[in-house]
């Protein structure tokens, strides 16, 4: 091939004058026909990598892209610096016949430099087939972590890639991604054959992100809604686990005067690329999403990313909050963390095979690891990829902005590595930290490790400040994780050396002393806002509508409730709606006396309400609760009720918790009788009637192991239902 002056080829296809960070080595090395590995974050130029060299080279370029939607975007914005349509096609399903001859034709024709194909469209016989008949330039495989078990987002079909691209012509091949770690690096150069490429790894560090975690309290809508409020006329992403939160949540900004649109796998393709064109076109300020939304739209004035869920991954929630700031402009991130949802989402994984199980424990793991940090979360980002942060604080996320105070923990880092030292590398984290606090199990006994001198050296210390030192260590560089066998410690040369010449060692102070100020909702006491004197009087006058109604206090209105309440003032029936908990049929059975009492306080002294009693809540009935309501009437199994509408069986039970706690009456006993012994029933029926709390765990504890969680949550259920609704 002759040589070509790339600066002027930028010019001429991007106008750009130069390039950013190392693609011009990147397009170099593939036009040199070399197979290519780059690791660019999101906004890195990662497209660009591929694009100019397919449009400068003989045949067409060959891209590997996961979602249609992405592929749209991707050909939209080639066209735009090309004079032809023909230079860029995409080939899957949704393409008519008419337009599929008309890819083929411009294919034959030579006119096509980029084709965008996804994973599944590839082997099939006639795609097969159509690409031998035309010139490979090269294959691009974009997205690449997907090949990856240990990635965010794995597909099956893209371990495929290699032997389908290699039936079709060995062409070079660049795999391109914005998220790996050490591991899936690995996972994916071995799964495409391309082990010798050159690897291009830019600096996963985006200074110009802002992160934080908030603890998730049930006040959440509120908190995101009044966060979008003050800060009107900016795009934003909020991401949610579920697609009914998405639904749920989209309409709950949309009567705020938010203009949100929901965006999902499960919506049709139409409605799903108008809402996403919505966004982009700035019609809309919101999109709220599963992760099914982002990858690779190019849309780079995002200026928040709002996590209403911790996502699965570190890696997922690296890439997702890269959607923020890709021009180089402000980019808040914003992730609110419930350690009982990850709980839950290790639990759900019980029915897949047990290496499957394991990765998702990690992983799980390392996102709860980084959301409890006092750290620096940068660092821990960037630690996690393999990277060195060399600052202490980076001035941008939540850690670094309110620093904690440091200790001295040379001693307890040696304790630590004498540990792994002992158990000869070969355990993850939580085992470690049970060794050191002396604790047995059946894991401990079988391989005798009580009997080890090093067993309890370190009992007097907290398990949190423990896992504070272990994370500490990691980013430091005297430990590592083997991720590849499930998080085993190793000890790194640098861990080495410190054993032989300890030097200081400070850690940031446990998390259990911030958890003292802990948010409402996290431990059972009125929150910073909330007024604690009209708190008391209220907890006091609950404690006597629930002895006039023969009731345990926290039927009538739940802590949070009462919180929210001494928080916002309610005065009128209709604000008091708006309270979390506080259904219609449970206002007008209990709300007025309590309203005569936040009434009388807010003249008594003279208080001026919070205008956050603007932020409107969708009706507590919405759609699925209606739905959910309409099945138990009709006396469908609950389990049946769940399949019917795409929800696990334990998200369904919390929905119906959400129906009860709100004031609604329903009847499951035909379902309950059906599951669950009549003795083991009155026997739980009894323990709540005779209980000053509602919580689950606490029921457990008293009840016994004998008792599962579901049974005894579904018996609350019927309690809530019979005695307070």
């Amino acid at each position: 091939m002759e040589a070509i002056d790339l600066t002027k080829a930028l010019k001429k296809y991007f106008g750009f004058d130069q390039f950013k960070g190392n693609q011009r080595e990147i397009i170099e090395h593939i036009l040199a026909g070399q197979d290519t590995f780059v690791l660019m974050p999101t906004g890195g130029g990662k497209s660009l990598c591929y694009q100019l060299p397919a449009l400068l080279m003989p045949g067409t370029a060959v891209i590997i892209s996961p979602l249609i939607a992405l592929m749209k975007n991707q050909v939209d914005s080639v066209r735009g610096f090309c004079e032809e349509d023909a230079v860029a096609h995409f080939l899957n399903s949704s393409l008519s016949r008419p337009k599929l001859e008309e890819v083929k034709q411009d294919m034959r024709s030579g006119k096509t430099k980029l084709l965008y194909v996804a994973p599944e469209s590839l082997h099939k016989p006639e795609n097969m087939e159509l690409l031998r008949e035309v010139p490979i330039s090269f294959y691009a495989v974009d997205e690449a972590h997907c090949i990856s078990e240990w990635g965010h987002d794995f597909r099956p079909e893209y371990r495929r890639i290699r032997n389908v691209v290699s039936e079709i012509a060995p062409r070079p091949i660049m795999a391109l991604t914005a998220t790996a770690t050490p591991k899936v690096q690995h996972d994916i150069m071995k799964n495409l054959g391309i082990e010798s490429a050159v690897i291009f790894q830019s600096s996963f560090n985006r200074p110009n992100l802002l992160y934080q975690i908030r603890p998730k309290t049930i006040d959440v809508d509120r908190e995101i809604v009044r966060y979008i409020l003050a800060n009107p006329k900016k795009s934003g992403i909020v991401y949610c686990m579920r697609r009914t939160q998405v639904e749920t949540f989209a309409q709950v900004l949309q009567a705020n005067g938010i203009k949100a649109l929901p965006y999902h796998a499960g919506l049709e393709t139409k409605e799903r690329m108008e809402n996403q064109d919505a966004f982009i076109e700035e019609r809309v300020e919101v999109i709220v999403a599963t992760i099914a939304f982002g990858m690779g739209i190019d849309k780079p004035d995002v200026r928040y990313v709002i996590h209403y869920d911790m996502p699965k991954s570190l890696e997922g929630y690296y890439q997702e909050t890269g959607r923020a700031g890709r021009d180089g402009g402000e980019g808040v991130c914003i992730a609110y963390y419930d350690p009982n949802e990850l709980e839950k989402l290790e639990r759900f994984t019980k029915g897949k095979s047990v290496a499957d199980q394991e990765i998702a424990r990690v992983l799980l793991r390392e996102t709860a690891d980084y959301a409890e940090t006092t750290l620096c979360r940068r660092s821990f980002l960037l630690n996690y990829f393999g990277e060195h942060y060399e600052r202490e604080n980076c001035g941008c996320c939540d850690n670094c902005l309110v620093p904690k105070n440091k200790v001295e923990a040379k001693e307890l880092l040696l304790n630590l590595l004498e540990v792994v030292s002992t158990l000869k590398e070969k355990f993850n984290a939580d085992y470690v930290i049970t060794i050191l606090l002396g604790n047995t199990n059946s894991d401990v006994e079988s391989f005798h490790h009580e009997e080890l001198d090093c067993f309890g050296v370190g009992r007097d210390t907290e398990e949190s400040t423990w896992t504070t030192v272990i994370r500490q260590a990691l980013i430091t560089g005297y430990l590592t994780k083997d991720v590849e066998n499930y998080g085993l410690l190793k000890i790194t040369p640098a861990g080495k050396k410190y054993m032989k010449k300890p030097t200081s060692f400070k850690i940031t102070e446990s998390e259990e002393d911030a958890e003292e100020g802990a948010p409402s909702g996290q431990n059972g006491g009125a929150g910073e806002s909330t007024d604690p004197v009209l708190y008391s009087i209220m907890k006091d006058l609950r404690k006597k509508v629930g002895q006039q109604n023969g009731v345990p206090p926290y039927v009538i209105f739940q802590d949070a409730s009462l919180e929210a309440m001494a928080t916002l003032y309610p005065i009128t029936m209709e604000e008091l709606q708006n309270i979390p908990g506080v259904g219609a049929g449970k206002a007008a059975r209990y709300g007025q006396k309590f309203l005569d009492v936040i009434r009388r306080h807010v003249e008594e002294n003279d208080i001026e309400r919070p205008a956050d009693m603007r932020v409107r809540t969708l009706p507590n009935k919405s759609k699925l609760k209606v739905s959910i309501i309409q099945q138990i009437d009709r006396k469908v199994a609950l389990d049946d009720i769940a399949i019917a509408l795409g929800l696990d069986f334990d998200v369904l039970i919390s929905e119906v918790e959400a129906i009860v706690y709100s004031g609604t009456r329903i009847n499951i006993n035909y379902f309950i009788e059906e599951i669950v012994d009549e003795e083991r029933i009155e026997d739980i029926y009894e323990y709540f009637k005779n209980s000053t709390t509602d919580d689950i765990n606490e029921a457990l504890s008293c009840l016994g192991n004998d008792y599962s969680e579901e049974e005894v949550r579904l018996v609350r259920i019927k309690f809530l239902s019979e005695l307070a609704n």
